[in-house]
């Protein structure tokens, strides 16, 4: 499904996103540029690598950023975008990378479609150093008076208007399915902290659409 959408992705986030995920981003690479700026960073279901690039142009970063996605076609983007960078085609069930290797690993829309999230959690865990910082960006539940608005736009008229530029009008179906299913901020959190993390924070971004939530190992 990624495959097949991989050419239109870029466009259709910040078309369908109204330019928001420029923000969104703006967000969870600030807080790698303040956390570790000098440090390895893992950007995991990285995809087209929109995260990594946000952290490699921060201006105070001056570390080492690798990304991992199970999609190749969409890493062949990423690679455009950052030749300097390393992008890996990686399972994040099965992570090859040694225990402790990084400082801080980001993940942009991807735990919820994680075939196991506690494996993956867990996988994360064990790459990060001790002290070493998780934050995940992912759409989560609005704030109720938005919710009905919200769910209209996104199960109803976000796949029509995907369905214009995208051949693949089940992957914005899809999209909707797994937004509705995902655990919201505080069961989330929970999750992680019995995941092997601490310290665990969300903050809402865009009437809640969207969270950040930051995790200490």
């Amino acid at each position: 499904m990624f495959a097949g959408i991989h050419r239109s992705y870029d466009f259709l986030n910040h078309f369908l996103s109204f330019g928001f995920d420029y923000y969104w981003r703006s967000v969870i690479s600030r807080a790698v540029e303040q956390f570790a700026p000098q440090g390895r960073v893992l950007d995991l279901a990285t995809g087209t690598g929109d995260v990594a690039k946000a952290v490699y142009d921060r201006p105070g970063f001056k570390g080492r950023i690798t990304g991992a996605d199970f999609c190749e076609p969409m890493l062949q983007i990423a690679r455009e975008k950052l030749p300097g960078v390393e992008f890996i085609q990686a399972d994040a069930l099965s992570l090859p990378f040694e225990d402790g290797a990084f400082d801080c690993v980001t993940v942009a829309f991807g735990v919820r479609n994680f075939e196991c999230l506690d494996t993956g959690l867990r996988q994360i865990a064990r790459v990060l150093k001790p002290g070493g910082k998780l934050l995940v960006l992912e759409f989560s539940q609005p704030y109720g008076w938005f919710r009905p608005f919200y769910w209209i736009y996104l199960k109803g008229i976000l796949p029509v208007l995907a369905a214009l530029f995208c051949k693949d009008k089940s992957a914005y179906e899809y999209l909707g399915a797994t937004i509705q299913k995902f655990p919201d901020q505080e069961k989330f959190s929970k999750i992680l902290n019995n995941s092997g993390f601490s310290r665990v924070t969300y903050r809402n971004l865009t009437f809640g659409i969207v969270a950040v939530h930051e995790a200490v190992k």
